[in-house]
């Protein structure tokens, strides 16, 4: 049993490519994309379209509400037990995304964190709205210095939740960190996709331009009234979200876009290139993708 996992940054090239290996193996195709998971978000985080998911049966797409609460931990939960199913039907599986906590909680598993209950995230959201995150971060730092030094203090989520944790069961967020990789029952075979810097950057200027014409600015529309939520702290709806505002006119959201896209596609790529287990070929090497496949699934 193999699970391909096919990564690389946002706009590379990764869905044409997941298909064409996936229709190869007669095989199913998991998103590790944490917001294709919305049903309300196809446009702005260019979810397989409804051609594309008749070619190829596909997991974890437009299953999940904006107000749903969901994280990496029940992803892994999740896509195991899919793959178990999958994996009784089929040798090799194709899993693909530019989620990089779900990708590592698929191949490596995440850290047993306890899950915080709906009471203690309600008080700790309260307290975010009516005392702001510096206050939050000032507490992280008198209840656990040592993720206090490492933690993105500019991000709400990591911050509410490490003190969640700590509210929870009284201790450090940081003592169930222990980052212990976890063994899987399916042999894993990890593609990367990269093209040059100034390749990739014109293909996501182009991208937002075609997710401009094919109704972004209306998909975010729609969902503005829920911009409060984490499911929308999500490049292309924020920015939208500050042109409803007023705070910025539509070129300069649509630039900032653009701007934020690449500057994801850098975070992923500095994420991925510490996998040594990764071997990387441009997307339009897809013959040698699918000998090296071929070659490594070969009973």
């Amino acid at each position: 049993m193999t699970l391909i996992v096919l990564i690389g940054a946002t706009g590379v090239g990764k869905t044409e490519l997941s298909l064409s290996i996936a229709e190869t193996y007669h095989t199913s195709i998991l998103s590790a994309d944490s917001r294709q998971l919305y049903a309300d978000l196809k446009i702005g985080t260019a979810a397989p379209t409804p051609s594309q998911l008749a070619r190829v049966p596909h997991y974890f797409v437009g299953t999940l509400q904006l107000t749903d609460y969901y994280s990496a931990a029940q992803y892994e939960a999740d896509a195991l037990k899919k793959l178990d199913e999958l994996f009784k039907a089929h040798d090799v599986v194709v899993l693909t995304g530019g989620s990089m906590m779900y990708v590592d909680a698929v191949c490596k598993g995440i850290d047993d964190i306890p899950t915080v209950d709906a009471e203690t995230r309600r008080l700790m959201m309260e307290r975010y709205e009516q005392e702001g995150l510096e206050r939050l971060c000032s507490e992280l730092k008198l209840l656990d210095p040592e993720y206090y030094q490492t933690v993105d203090l500019k991000n709400p989520k990591r911050v509410i939740h490490a003190l969640e944790i700590c509210y929870m069961t009284g201790k450090t967020y940081t003592s169930f960190r222990t980052r212990t990789q976890k063994q899987r029952p399916f042999h894993l075979l990890k593609i990367g996709l990269k093209r040059e810097r100034e390749e990739l950057y014109a293909r996501i200027n182009l991208r937002v331009d075609q997710m401009m014409e094919e109704g972004l600015l209306e998909e975010a529309r729609k969902v503005y009234p829920f911009r409060h939520l984490n499911s929308l702290n999500t490049v292309g709806y924020k920015e939208l979200f500050k042109y409803f505002d007023g705070e910025w006119d539509l070129p300069f959201a649509i630039e900032k876009i653009k701007q934020n896209s690449r500057i994801y596609s850098r975070k992923q790529m500095t994420w991925f290139k510490r996998d040594t287990d990764i071997t990387w070929f441009h997307p339009d090497q897809k013959e040698e993708i699918l000998n090296f496949i071929s070659q490594h699934t070969a009973q």
